[in-house]
């Protein structure tokens, strides 16, 4: 492990490594908006010309890669580690990606261009299910809410490079047309494998895996810390703690996502895997992978202007996705939750209503819904179910729970993507009626289902499920009543709750040694 930097320097680090790796995520999620129609894409693929139905199947197959992706985390994700599964994640994605600008018509085009989709997929899969867990178990808990809302973020910033990318190549009238917007996702997954090279592995994975040295040192590095020092020495005992009483050192069984009682291993996993199912079925992807294919097909303007409008829908897409970076840790993720819920049903309310006159005057008022939906999905429901699956679920279960969170997100991904051409094409503003209908069912659950974390420690939110359980309160009733605990507070609570021994069994030597520790429940 030869990483140099340390503190705010190695902090900084990995979140721009994990940022590029979402940046690569938006820029595939609306690189084939301006290619699906383009004729040079269309007389290289002839299948995909004028059908609907092809469009939607070569533009969400590779959601089926992204699925299987976070599957195969799944499965290799603990034994491979935060870090090694991001690189490896990249590598396939490459792969996918030659493997789709090497298609030419006469040889198979469709079937190989498909299958690029796919392995493309998979190393994307494989990435979005990893990075938001290495960047929450290496955050500090003040920021770790911005750094992943900067993750999330960077998801509209990779989709507007992507836009205007696409359009910027659409007059050179050849294969450039689409070839090289594919290409150009070479260079984002280079710069993540060549920066994890020097990134250290997470400190809870090393700790987990009983290498006590490793994780120790990562831990000083990111505080930039001796290793001696009392922060280092507390941050530490606090990760033990939350791993015995989950017996983290023994390897995870599936079987443990389905376990209740004060770790509520279950009830966490449902809900961060809900909010990537409602990320998806709101309708985000009806809007940033056909956003030009809207304008066209809905909204009557040409394919150009709907490529100029497609690219600076991205630009306040962009915008508002930045703006969560300011008011997460201050507004909440309840709050952010509900506020961008009934954003959005607005916004798909008014876009539906303004298409039922079919007049070009009143289109104009459905254009402006969808600018409302993205701005407000930017601001809200694009960062937070990347967040908030990474930090609501224990260390014995996260790498796994996240991946069923990442997993839930593609396989209703495929769906949005799959059907959005076809609804569009047979019951045209019924689409968004039906996507209004849906954003508005999600309050209801989200009020009193989903507890808030804002400026929780990880080994915090555990307590919260406790004590949930163990007072026989709802647990949005028990996080409002438990209150912010300080490092040494934690260590407290952790006895309090079971998950880590008295003082007693720890001076017996039961547990780990550290004398230094006489605090009593």
């Amino acid at each position: 492990m030869g990483f140099e930097l340390r503190g705010k320097s190695l902090q900084f680090a990995i979140t721009f490594i994990c940022t590029t790796g979402f940046l690569l995520f938006g820029y595939d999620q609306g690189v084939m908006s301006g290619i699906i129609t383009a004729p040079e894409f269309n007389a290289a693929i002839p299948e995909t010309k004028g059908d609907p139905t092809m469009q939607g199947l070569v533009t969400a197959i590779y959601e089926i890669g992204c699925l299987f992706g976070a599957i195969s985390v799944l499965f290799v994700g603990e034994k491979l580690g935060r870090r090694k599964s991001i690189m490896t994640g990249a590598v396939i994605m490459i792969i996918g990606v030659i493997i789709q600008i090497t298609a030419f018509r006469g040889h198979q085009s469709l079937a190989q261009f498909i299958i690029g989709r796919v392995v493309t997929g998979i190393g994307n899969g494989m990435n979005t299910s990893s990075i938001p867990t290495y960047q929450a178990e290496c955050a500090k808990t003040k920021n770790r809410g911005l750094l992943i809302c900067i993750e999330g973020g960077s998801i509209a910033f990779g989709t507007l490079i992507s836009y205007w990318l696409n359009y910027g190549v659409s007059f050179t009238n050849s294969d450039v047309v689409w070839r090289f917007p594919i290409a150009f996702q070479i260079l984002f997954a280079v710069i993540m494998i060549v920066g994890m090279l020097f990134l250290p592995e997470s400190p809870r994975w090393l700790l987990s895996r009983d290498r006590d040295e490793e994780g120790t040192r990562v831990i000083a590095a990111l505080a930039g810390e001796d290793l001696d020092s009392s922060i280092v020495q507390i941050e530490k005992r606090v990760i033990l703690d939350s791993m015995a009483a989950a017996e983290v050192g023994n390897k995870s069984s599936y079987s443990d996502l389905f376990t209740g009682g004060k770790t509520q291993h279950f009830r966490r996993m449902l809900i961060g895997a809900s909010s990537q199912l409602m990320q998806q079925i709101g309708g985000c992807n009806a809007v940033i992978y056909y956003f030009p294919i809207l304008f066209q097909e809905s909204i009557g303007q040409s394919r150009s202007m709907s490529l100029i409008m497609g690219g600076v829908n991205m630009i306040v897409y962009a915008i508002f996705a930045s703006t969560s970076w300011f008011i997460i840790e201050r507004a909440g993720r309840r709050k952010m939750f509900l506020a961008g819920t009934i954003g959005q049903a607005l916004a798909m309310t008014i876009t539906f209503c303004c298409l039922i006159p079919g007049t070009q005057t009143a289109a104009r008022g459905a254009a402006a819904g969808l600018f409302l939906y993205i701005a407000t999905f930017g601001v809200t429901w694009l960062p937070l179910p990347w967040l908030y699956p990474a930090e609501i679920n224990p260390l014995r279960t996260r790498g796994k729970a996240n991946a069923v969170s990442t997993i839930t997100n593609w396989l209703f991904n495929f769906v949005v993507v799959m059907i959005t051409p076809i609804m569009i094409d047979r019951i045209q503003w019924g689409t968004y009626l039906f996507f209004a209908a849906v954003n508005a069912s999600f309050i209801p659950f989200i009020y009193f289902f989903y507890p808030e974390t804002r400026l929780r420690s990880l080994e915090e939110i555990d307590f919260i499920f406790a004590k949930g359980f163990e007072e026989n309160i709802s647990y949005v009733r028990a996080a409002k009543a438990l209150p912010l605990l300080s490092p040494d507070d934690v260590e407290e609570y952790a006895i309090r709750y079971g998950f880590a021994p008295s003082t007693e069994k720890a001076a017996a030597g039961d547990y780990i040694e550290d004398n230094s520790r006489n605090k009593t429940a």
